[in-house]
C-alpha cells in the first residue's frame, strides 16, 4: 500500500521471500563457481594449472551445445581474473568466498565485463567501438573482460577489425568468446584463442544433479521420471532444469512418470520393449495393437519409432559393451530386457531393424498420415526381423536340395558357382525389399522362391548342340525357332557381362522382366540341347542390343545433322529434321551386285545384252 510519502510498503507479516519474484531453476541453480560446474574437468583442470603458474592465455574461445555452461563459464572465467577479497589481489580459480566484484559479475551488471550478444551486434560498426575502448583502462577491476557470446554471428568485416585487438590486446584486456557453432568462426580468430570443448553432460550426472535439485527444492520424484528428464535434455543441463521445472507446475509441486510422459509426449518405456519383443517374434497383431495403445495414450507415431531406434541401439551397444547397461537414465525394464535381446539376437538383425527405423521415421515425418506409415513401418520390420542374410538363405537352398541343381550346373561347365551362385542372384532379385512374406522358415521360402527360375528343365527330346558365343546368336536361335517374344526381350532386356558354355552371366535392363533369367535357362536348353545356368551379376554389363542400335541410329544422325549440305538445309526450312539415315551404296557395290548371281539362280537384268533379239 502507499504510505504519505508515496512510497510502496508490503503487508504487514509479509516475509522478503514471499515479495521476490520467482526465480526459475535454470536461473536460481547457475552455477557460482568452477566447483559447481558438472561434467567439465578438462577445462577446469587446464585453467587451475593455468592460474597457479601464472600462464594466463588474453583470449578463449568456449564452445558447445546450447545450455551446457558457455556463458556461465565466461562469467566465472571474468570472476576468477578479477578475484579481490580481504588478503587476496591476484587471479585465482579458488572462489570459494565471494570476493569484492563478484557478485556483481555474476549477475552481469559490472562496468568492466562487458557482455555482447553478437547475434544482435553483428557489424564492423560494433567491433570498432570496442577497439576504441579497450585503450581505457578498467574503472574498478584488474582486468576489462569482453564477454561476446554466439561469436560465429559477426560479420566477415567484424571478425576482421578484430584481428589486430585481438592479436595484441592491452595488458588489461582479455576477451572470452562462446559459440554453439564453432566450424563458422575464421581460423585467424581461432589461432588467437585458447579453445575449450564444452562436453555434453552424461545422462548420469544429469540424474544426479536434478534430484539434488528437486531435494533442495522440497520436491518428490522418481527415478524414472528423473531418467526421462535427462534424457529429454540430451546433455543440456539449462534444458534439463528447464523440464524439471515444467515437471514441477505440471504435477502441482509432486513430480511422477506419468505426468513426465504426458508433458514430453513420450511413449512408455516398457511399452517400447514390448513392442521390440513383438516386432522380433514377428507378430504383426500384436505389435500394430501395442502401437495403437501408446498413439490412443498420446505417444506421436515419430516419437514411438524413435524410441524403438533408442532401444535398437541400446541392444547392439549392449551387445559390444555390457557395461552400457549400468547408465543411470535407463529404467530396470530397459536395462534387464536390453541385455536379454542383446544375448539372442544377431547384429545382422540388429543392423537391419536400425536402417528400417531410420527409413520409417523419415517416411513418418513427412507423410500425411504419420499413424498409418508408422504402422506400415513396423509391419516391414515384423516381417524382415527373421530374414535370413544372403549367405544364410544359399545355405538353406544348398541343403534343401539346391546343391545338387548346383552339381549338375557344374558338370555342363557352369564352373564353381554355376548353380548355387545363380540360385542366390535370382532369388535376390525376385524377394521383395523388407520382407520375407511372412512367419515361419524364411531360408526355406527363399530357396523355393528361386527354385522355379533357374532349375534346369529336362528335355524331352535329344535336340543338336547349338555353340552361343554372343547376344546375337541367342537371338538369331529365337528367329529359327520362331520366338518373337523372346527374340524381342533378349534384344531390350540383357545386357551381356559374359559367356561360356552353358553359363551365362547377365544384368537385366530397367524394363526387363523379373522372371527373364528363368525363361532363357528353359529356351536355351530347348534350343541347344544342353543345361544351362543363368545368373544375375552386380557388374552393369555391355548395352543391350536395342541400345546399341539406337546409339548408333544417334551417332548417324549427328553426323549428318554436321554434314554442310543437311546443315544448310535445316537452316533453310525451319522445323525441318533429320528423322533417319540410310547409307547410299558406292558405284564398286552397284558393279559388284550387277556381276553377283540372285538367290534364285535367274540372271540379274544388268546381265541381259541389249543386242539380244532372240525373243
Amino acid at each position: 500500500m502507499n504510505d504519505s510519502t508515496g512510497t510502496i510498503t508490503a503487508p504487514a507479516g509479509t516475509s522478503p521471500e514471499a515479495q521476490a519474484p520467482y526465480r526459475v531453476l535454470a536461473r536460481k541453480y547457475r552455477p557460482k563457481d568452477f566447483t559447481d560446474l558438472i561434467g567439465q574437468e578438462p577445462m577446469v583442470r587446464t585453467l587451475t594449472n593455468a592460474f597457479s603458474s601464472g600462464r594466463i592465455a588474453q583470449a578463449w574461445m568456449l564452445t558447445g551445445v546450447r545450455g551446457v555452461g558457455k556463458t556461465t563459464t565466461a562469467r566465472i572465467l571474468a570472476r576468477a581474473l578479477n578475484y579481490q577479497a580481504a588478503g587476496i589481489d591476484r587471479p585465482t580459480i579458488d572462489l570459494t568466498v565471494p570476493g569484492e566484484h563478484c557478485q556483481a559479475i555474476m549477475e552481469g551488471r559490472h562496468v568492466d565485463v562487458i557482455e555482447m550478444d553478437a547475434a544482435s551486434h553483428t557489424g564492423i560498426d560494433d567491433i570498432r567501438e570496442i577497439i576504441e575502448q579497450v585503450r581505457y583502462r578498467p574503472v574498478s577491476a584488474r582486468y576489462k573482460v569482453y564477454i561476446i557470446d554466439e561469436v560465429h554471428m559477426l560479420s566477415t568485416q567484424a571478425f576482421n577489425g578484430l584481428l589486430k585487438t585481438l592479436e595484441e590486446p592491452p595488458a588489461h584486456v582479455k576477451f572470452i568468446f562462446a559459440t554453439t557453432e564453432i566450424r563458422k568462426v575464421p581460423i585467424t580468430v581461432l589461432s588467437r584463442c585458447q579453445r575449450f570443448d564444452l562436453r555434453r553432460i552424461d545422462s548420469g550426472l544429469l540424474v544426479a544433479h536434478f534430484r539434488n535439485v528437486a531435494g533442495q527444492e522440497g520436491i518428490a520424484i522418481d527415478d524414472e521420471s528423473l531418467a526421462m528428464i535427462a534424457r529429454a535434455a540430451e546433455g543440456s543441463v539449462r534444458d534439463g532444469l528447464s523440464l524439471l521445472d515444467q515437471a514441477i507446475a505440471h504435477g502441482g509441486g509432486a513430480v511422477d512418470a506419468e505426468a513426465v510422459r504426458s508433458m514430453l509426449g513420450l511413449a512408455d518405456r516398457s511399452r517400447i520393449v514390448g513392442l521390440f519383443g513383438s516386432l522380433m517374434a514377428g507378430d504383426v497383431a500384436a505389435a500394430l495393437a501395442n502401437f495403437r495403445e501408446q498413439y490412443d495414450s498420446g505417444a506421436g507415431p515419430s516419437v514411438i519409432l524413435t524410441d524403438l531406434a533408442d532401444f535398437t541401439h541400446l541392444v547392439t551397444r549392449l551387445k559390444f559393451v555390457p557395461e552400457a547397461g549400468e547408465d543411470p537414465s535407463l529404467t530396470e525394464t530397459e536395462r534387464e530386457s536390453g541385455a536379454d535381446y542383446a544375448a539372442k539376437l544377431s547384429t545382422v538383425i540388429l543392423s537391419r531393424v536400425w536402417q528400417m527405423l531410420l527409413k520409417g521415421i523419415t517416411e513418418t515425418d513427412t507423410s500425411s498420415r504419420p499413424a498409418a506409415a508408422a504402422e506400415m513401418a513396423l509391419i516391414r520390420i515384423a516381417h524382415a526381423a527373421n530374414m535370413p542374410s544372403p549367405e544364410d538363405a544359399l545355405k538353406a537352398f544348398q541343403a534343401s536340395g539346391g546343391a545338387s541343381a548346383g552339381a549338375g550346373g557344374q558338370q555342363s561347365g557352369n564352373g564353381p558357382s554355376g548353380g548355387g551362385a545363380t540360385a542366390r542372384a535370382v532369388g535376390e532379385r525376385r524377394m521383395p525389399q523388407g520382407g520375407n512374406g511372412g512367419g515361419g522358415q524364411p531360408s526355406m521360402r527363399l530357396a523355393h522362391s528361386a527354385e522355379p527360375s533357374v532349375a534346369a528343365p529336362a528335355v524331352s527330346e535329344p535336340v543338336e548342340e547349338v555353340a552361343i558365343g554372343s547376344l546375337e546368336d541367342m537371338v538369331a536361335l529365337a528367329e529359327k525357332h520362331r520366338d518373337i517374344a523372346m527374340k524381342v526381350q533378349i534384344r531390350t532386356g540383357v545386357r551381356l557381362v559374359r559367356i561360356e558354355p552353358g553359363r551365362l552371366e547377365i544384368n537385366l535392363a530397367p524394363d526387363a522382366s523379373p522372371s527373364l533369367p528363368g525363361e532363357l535357362i528353359k529356351k536355351l536348353g530347348d534350343w541347344t540341347g544342353a543345361k544351362w545356368s543363368v545368373a544375375l551379376s552386380r557388374e552393369e554389363g555391355a548395352p543391350t542390343l536395342a541400345e546399341r542400335e539406337t546409339a548408333k541410329r544417334e551417332a548417324l544422325v549427328s553426323d549428318a545433322r554436321q554434314d554442310p549440305d543437311v546443315a544448310a538445309i535445316l537452316a533453310r526450312f525451319p522445323g525441318a529434321r533429320v528423322t533417319d539415315v540410310r547409307i547410299a551404296a558406292t558405284e564398286e557395290d552397284l558393279a559388284a551386285e550387277a556381276l553377283s548371281p540372285s538367290e534364285d539362280g535367274d540372271i540379274l537384268p544388268d546381265e541381259i545384252d541389249p543386242d539380244d533379239s532372240s525373243d
